[in-house]
């Protein structure tokens, strides 16, 4: 009954979404959080390791150097919640580095249960790290988390993958501010940030020519053919990457490529679509150096350290709370 009634839950949380998106004056939108179904999940890990597609190497590299560092800069004991775990594979450095000093507990909150299943099963064998999965959004699973420790016990957020990008700027800082709302003194957040670089290679990143992101991209809509009855025609849309210089951002969109009616019935919603009409997917905001010490500042944290990589322009900050 439970799993039901949370199923349930879903699909009127995602026709609603779905609903407010497509409705909405000017330009039409979807949440970039229902790209990451067990399919789109799969598709996001091919992406990780398209040469195209540096930024999860980036994050990956910094992580396995610079572990013990990171960790070094923590209280004890700690136990670690992430955001939006993916498979967990970045993760791994991390835990092993503080599995060397103390038992953990490891959280991992995501709302794709798929995803939960595969960063359980990919970090199930680390020694003195016991895992505790959350399928809940990021600060409902944090708040639950946080609230569910002993008296003496300190948390490290990781917030990896520049996730941060995925929000426009003023609503990443408040989602910050939320995050260290959430915390005590001494409680710690690893950010990662993409940062600018050359507008080819970042178009590259969102628009592969094997077209593995299209077709994640594209997968949004046969999700919402799959879950909600709709009947769009993947064949009457294609993919667009866009770099936007003003707000400095990528933007995934997917273009109709006719005049067209869809309907989707869980959504209670008809939409009618022009030739060249976009839905706007994704955003991904890049950032310079000295943004994320910034940040920090403006929200509540200290910026305790910075690493950066070189051969993709990435950095890892680590964050402590005032």
């Amino acid at each position: 009954m439970l799993i039901e009634t949370l199923a349930s839950r879903h699909v009127s949380e995602f026709a609603a979404d779905v609903r407010a998106g497509l409705t909405k004056s000017g330009q039409r939108e979807l949440p970039s959080k229902y790209l990451y179904d067990e399919v789109g999940s799969a598709l996001f890990e091919a992406i990780s390791v398209l040469p195209e597609y540096g930024l999860t190497r980036a994050d990956a590299r910094l992580l396995e150097k610079h572990a013990r560092q990171i960790v070094g800069l923590l209280p004890s004991p700690i136990h670690v919640a992430e955001l939006g775990s993916g498979s967990g594979k970045k993760t791994r450095w991390i835990l092993e580095a503080l599995s060397r000093r103390q038992k953990t507990y490891y959280f991992p909150i995501e709302i794709s249960p798929s995803a939960l299943a595969a960063c359980e099963k990919e970090l199930a064998q680390i020694d003195l790290v016991s895992i505790v999965g959350h399928e809940q959004p990021y600060l409902e699973g944090l708040r639950t988390v946080a609230d569910g420790r002993a008296d003496g016990d300190h948390l490290l957020v990781l917030f990896l993958g520049s996730t941060i990008g995925n929000f426009d700027r003023d609503a990443g800082e408040e989602f910050l501010r939320n995050v260290r709302n959430t915390l005590r003194p001494g409680d710690a957040l690893l950010l990662g940030t993409d940062l600018e670089k050359k507008v080819v290679d970042q178009i590259l990143a969102y628009d592969d020519p094997a077209g593995v992101t299209a077709a994640f991209n594209m997968n949004l809509l046969a999700r919402i053919n799959r879950e909600l009855g709709g009947d769009f025609d993947l064949a009457c849309f294609r993919h667009e990457a866009r770099w936007n210089a003003r707000e400095r951002r990528m933007e995934m969109h997917l273009r109709s490529t006719c005049r067209q009616r869809v309907e989707i019935p869980a959504a209670g919603l008809r939409v009618s679509l022009h030739e060249d009409e976009t839905i706007w997917t994704e955003s991904s905001h890049k950032y310079r150096i000295g943004e994320a010490a910034e940040m920090a500042q403006r929200t509540g944290f200290r910026c305790e350290g910075q690493w950066v990589d070189q051969e993709w322009p990435f950095a890892q900050n680590l964050l402590i709370v005032e």
